[in-house]
């Protein structure tokens, strides 16, 4: 299995594909040998993302979310992701996303696949790019 940044997860089920062809070989492999999965923050990411009009989607919101729930093994934030989002180094991006989104991967021992450069190098979380 492999976690799918928020911007990966909007590629994947969207026209738009701007993965890195190391990011499209994980992905493939990944389905093949458990699947692809997306933190619950993801989900909150897009829908803010859209009802601020930053990403569109076609079709309503709510019909767009489940689908990304029937596409990608959701992982929900847990006490121990909670805790684990408040050690991430002064490197690691400020953003309570992307530090939900980092512990899920680390807390799993997941890559994250994500072209987030800030996160990228802090080289605290392990990344496919």
């Amino acid at each position: 299995m492999i976690l799918a940044d928020t911007h990966t997860a909007l590629w994947l089920t969207q026209t738009q594909n701007e993965l890195s062809r190391v990011a499209d070989d994980a992905l493939i492999a990944a389905r093949s040998e458990g699947g692809v999965a997306i933190s619950d923050m993801t989900l909150w990411e897009i829908a803010m993302m859209v009802t601020r009009h930053r990403v569109r989607i076609d079709g309503p919101l709510n019909v767009y979310l489940q689908h990304l729930e029937s596409v990608f093994v959701v992982l929900p934030i847990t006490g121990q992701i909670a805790e684990r989002s408040m050690h991430f180094s002064s490197r690691y991006p400020k953003d309570p996303a992307d530090r939900v989104i980092g512990a899920t991967a680390l807390v799993h021992g997941l890559q994250l696949v994500t072209r987030d450069e800030e996160i990228r190098a802090s080289g605290e979380v392990p990344v496919v790019w």
